[in-house]
């Protein structure tokens, strides 16, 4: 998927580098997706990192601190309120080693680069369990960054030991 959001972002002329930002912004892809998308293209790693990390830290403030608003208002809207149902129970069923290990379950969901972890669930997860925006940031923080240390081995690394 990242692959094909990265070819077609190119195909409209924008830089490589703003294409990588736009995907780590992208809920699902993260900067999972970016960093997958950064290697294809074959950007530095050092700037890749810090633009796929930036891109995918900077909903995550937003999220922990508007979306129960932004849910609120949106069940007033018609075919909304089953979507937003959806996604909490989607959430909240990812949630229970959270439950069971709050901080560190949180930052293990967030560093564990796999589909439907991440920086946006994470957060989701925070704001729906009540937790604190001024511990469960820097958590969601370093989850991401430590989930930045997985993909870029897996993405940057073992590619390069491998010929690749």
């Amino acid at each position: 998927m990242a692959e094909a959001v990265s070819e077609y972002l190119i195909e409209k002329n924008i830089p490589r580098e703003l294409v990588i930002f736009i995907i780590s912004l992208m809920p699902v892809l993260e900067l999972r997706g970016g960093l997958i998308a950064s290697s294809l293209l074959d950007i530095e790693f050092y700037k890749a990192f810090i633009i796929c990390y930036l891109g995918n830290i900077i909903p995550v403030p937003f999220i922990l601190l508007f979306i129960r608003r932004i849910f609120k208002f949106l069940r007033k809207i018609r075919g909304f309120d089953k979507l937003i149902e959806k996604l909490e129970v989607r959430s909240m069923r990812k949630s229970e080693k959270v439950k069971k290990w709050r901080d560190w379950g949180l930052l293990m969901f967030v560093a564990i680069p796999l589909p439907g972890t991440g920086g946006w669930t994470g957060a989701l997860i925070a704001a729906l369990l009540d937790m604190r925006i001024k511990k469960s940031f820097p958590i969601i923080a370093l989850g991401v960054l430590l989930a930045g240390v997985i993909m870029s081995v897996l993405t940057y690394f073992v590619p390069h030991l491998f010929g690749f």
